[in-house]
């Protein structure tokens, strides 16, 4: 199956390495995964800081660009939420629910050693609503220890432009994410949007905490 890949804003800049790890988990699965090299934003950030014509206007481009493929897919469920619940674009999907919900797909071949602990993000609890997809996925991982997450569905405190106007409270929502994911004893911190992990991973380095973010999409492609 033929499959075009979504990069994002943010994966391309930061997480360059979800996006490899997304094509090499779908092609090990057999399929064909396409760049469309004329993509760009999805508009979200537009969209939350109210620009809401410029957020119209990328979103008739990604529809433009991806319109063609049955399937897209995006390692960021704040992007996919938002071409979704905002614009109704349904081809577009998070890795995670790609896999296991249309795929029908819950062990990729993964091997990664460690205890992983998973946050959940506001997008793929409440936008994508990716239900237990990941865990599914991380349960099938060789070699991986899934620890639980204590307050997992509170915010990390990022939250896009709001970690920006609103630092002071954001800072102490990702003081009570760092202290519970330090407090399950796990090596890795794993999650679907990049953005997420950079703010988790921020508060963690400054911690000193030898946790490593990571997107679930490498420890998938991991072998």
């Amino acid at each position: 199956m033929q499959i075009a890949l979504f990069i994002t804003c943010i994966g391309d800049t930061f997480f360059p390495d979800a996006g490899r790890a997304t094509v090499e988990v779908l092609e090990r699965l057999g399929h064909e995964v396409v760049f469309p090299s004329e993509q760009t934003c999805c508009g979200q950030m537009h969209l939350n800081s109210g620009y809401r014509p410029e957020a119209d206007r990328l979103a008739r481009r990604f529809v433009n660009v991806f319109g063609e493929f049955e399937l897209v897919v995006s390692p960021s469920s704040s992007c996919v939420g938002t071409l979704r619940e905002h614009y109704g674009i349904e081809n577009v999907y998070e890795l995670s629910e790609l896999l296991v919900r249309r795929l029908g797909v819950e062990d990729v071949g993964a091997s990664y050693r460690g205890r992983v602990v998973y946050h959940p993000t506001c997008h793929s609890l409440r936008a994508t609503r990716v239900g237990d997809a990941p865990l599914r996925l991380l349960r099938n991982v060789a070699g991986l220890e899934l620890v639980d997450l204590a307050g997992a569905e509170e915010c990390c405190g990022f939250g896009g432009t709001f970690a920006l106007k609103n630092a002071d409270t954001s800072s102490a929502m990702l003081d009570d994410k760092c202290a519970a994911i330090l407090a399950t004893g796990a090596d890795t911190c794993t999650a679907l949007d990049g953005s997420c992990l950079l703010h988790i991973g921020g508060g963690l380095s400054r911690r000193g905490a030898a946790t490593r973010p990571i997107h679930l999409a490498e420890i998938l492609a991991s072998r």
